[in-house]
């Protein structure tokens, strides 16, 4: 049974960082060169008690006012975290209730990073294909702020904070195409990008050793851990590829594709991979300006934007790309 994309909506934090913010920190980040290196102005973060259901939350209901979506029609939820309020329950279950949905829906978590979104599109076309859901609420909800350290300029001038409202249903056309995904988890892979504690294998340790790097930035193994250029190779030698493969797959060529949505890492790798894969700049979205980073969130984000900027245009061909933490990639076609 073939799926599409009905609505999107996005929701960011009231509180916001600016590049100014970060120089009073550290005085040699000048706020023009931040933005020059990483694309980057201003980036939304969490409040000290706003968590990723929080945001989810807000932007379910975005979804449900502007859209006039009635919420009983919906019969399955995926939520994509990687900072969600417990171990335990699901986020996902919780915010069934928040938002008064039926009880005789699914609901789960699934823990992805920048791929996310595609791998939520990949597991809600699954369920409609399954006849075991017919209006999925696919949510992102990211709050990477709270896993990085106060000192850490590098990472904090990155990532800003978000939560993403998809409704996929059912549908006549085929607005879902298909799906190429990869995964390496080799531990010496993983330590690239990483939250070493608080899991159960290395608990919060309150008495962390403080680490600096060269350019001064401070964390700890209770923070967020980027090895950047580790990070680079892994995209620039994953990427290319993975387009291949997924143009193949739909047996479609470069030219065929209307617009390109990459997960908005940073301006420098975006501008990398577009040259390296020959796509036509006119045809490639890059604004992280006043987001950042969002992570899962970052696709759904642009997708949005696009479409209320008309810079896509319903029965357009767009191909959606992800990629980062685990190592983790994926890519699928859409049409809008």
């Amino acid at each position: 049974m073939p799926s599409r994309i009905e609505f999107i909506e996005f929701y960011l934090p009231e509180k916001v960082v600016t590049n100014e913010d970060l120089s009073i920190i550290r005085s040699e980040w000048q706020p023009a060169k931040i933005e020059e290196k990483v694309g980057i102005r201003r980036r939304h973060v969490c409040a000290k008690d706003e968590t990723a259901l929080d945001l989810a939350e807000k932007a379910c209901e975005k979804l449900f006012e502007n859209n006039h979506y009635d919420r009983s029609k919906i019969d399955f939820v995926l939520l994509c975290t990687q900072s969600p309020d417990y171990f335990l329950p699901t986020t996902a279950c919780l915010l069934q209730s928040r938002i008064k949905l039926r009880t005789d829906i699914g609901a789960l978590d699934f823990n992805l990073g920048c791929s996310g979104y595609i791998y939520g599109l990949g597991l809600a076309s699954g369920l409609i294909e399954a006849s075991i859901a017919e209006n999925i609420l696919l949510v992102t909800s990211e709050t990477y702020s709270k896993h990085i350290h106060h000192n850490d300029i590098a990472l904090r001038s990155i990532f800003g904070d978000g939560a993403t409202a998809t409704i996929v249903t059912k549908s006549d056309n085929d607005g879902l195409k298909k799906f190429v995904l990869g995964t390496d988890g080799r531990m010496e892979y993983a330590n690239n990008l990483i939250v070493k504690n608080g899991g159960m294998r290395n608990r919060y340790d309150e008495n962390a050793e403080v680490y600096s790097d060269e350019s001064g930035n401070q964390y700890t193994d209770n923070n967020l851990y980027m090895n950047g250029p580790e990070i680079f190779n892994f995209t620039i030698q994953k990427i290319p590829p993975l387009i291949s493969s997924t143009l193949e797959k739909n047996k479609l060529g470069l030219e065929d594709i209307d617009y390109f949505i990459f997960h908005q890492a940073n301006k420098y790798m975006l501008n990398y991979l577009r040259k390296k894969i020959k796509i036509p700049e006119d045809k490639f979205y890059i604004d992280l300006t006043d987001t950042g980073n969002t992570v899962s969130s970052s696709i759904p984000i642009a997708l949005k934007n696009c479409i209320e900027k008309q810079t896509v245009q319903r029965g357009e061909i767009i191909l959606l790309c992800g990629f980062g933490v685990g190592y983790s990639w994926g890519a699928t076609i859409i049409e809008i």
